[in-house]
């Protein structure tokens, strides 16, 4: 009973709402960027739109180890990717601006694409080696510019909840820039919308802010690179429920 309840609060209530909600803070970020205000509208609106989708969906949230950002200087953020709802809880609730490496397949959803180019977030096209790597160029002119990213180095959303091997590109872009990185551990995203379906579900979630990690003096050979990402994902997992373990 309660599930067809939630489910009638969906349809009627939070998808029109969302709908709107994702249209006008487009718009706002496309116009406000566009009028030179894009250190501001590049982060406020995405992180207001972010928590309304978390507190609509009526999914609590629950964070620990903000005390482990300084506010005054740039990362490269990590997190494993469980689902869609990864990116409203870091953007909603990390506490710090932010630009997003992510799929260039975003580029063509209405609106959110153009905001997302306005905003100058990063679309990564592994469709060739050439393209990626001029991915990592552009992600690396924001890192220059005094911003800190946010990557999934799984590449892609788990289809069992569990972390699968981590690329190495985020971990050549913080030591090219020889910025920390923090590892970010989200839990019950999975739960509420995974890869594949359009059946939310009200679920608890949970991100982990671990401690940053200094990459001065850090091999950037592959086999370094490797075990940079081999050393992060054991940090992430660390802290995962045991179910996604």
């Amino acid at each position: 009973m309660v599930r067809i309840l939630y489910m009638i609060y969906l349809w009627l209530f939070f998808v029109p709402i969302f709908v709107v909600l994702t249209i006008l803070t487009a718009l706002t970020v496309i116009i406000g960027c566009l009028l030179g205000g894009e250190r501001f509208f590049a982060y406020y609106p995405g992180m207001i739109w972010s928590r309304l989708a978390c507190y609509l969906a009526l999914c609590p949230v629950h964070v620990k180890g903000r005390e482990n950002i300084n506010r005054k200087k740039s990362y490269v953020f990590v997190a494993n990717h469980q689902g869609a709802f990864d990116i409203f809880l870091i953007y909603g609730f990390l506490g710090v601006p932010i630009k997003w490496v992510m799929k260039a397949g975003i580029a063509k959803i209405p609106f959110v694409g153009a905001a997302c180019r306005a905003a100058g977030f990063i679309f990564v096209d592994n469709s060739t080696p050439k393209a990626a790597a001029r991915s990592v160029v552009e992600a690396e002119h924001c890192l220059k510019n005094g911003a800190s990213v946010v990557v999934f180095p799984e590449g892609s959303r788990t289809y069992t909840g569990k972390m699968v091997r981590f690329k190495k590109g985020a971990y050549q872009m913080a030591a090219d820039q020889h910025l920390p990185i923090i590892p970010i551990t989200l839990n019950g995203p999975f739960d509420v919308l995974p890869i594949g379906s359009l059946n939310l579900r009200r679920h608890c979630m949970e991100m982990v802010i671990h401690p940053a990690i200094s990459t001065d003096g850090m091999d950037v050979s592959h086999k370094g690179l490797q075990e940079m990402a081999k050393v992060t994902q054991e940090i992430i997992a660390s802290s995962l429920w045991e179910k996604y373990k």
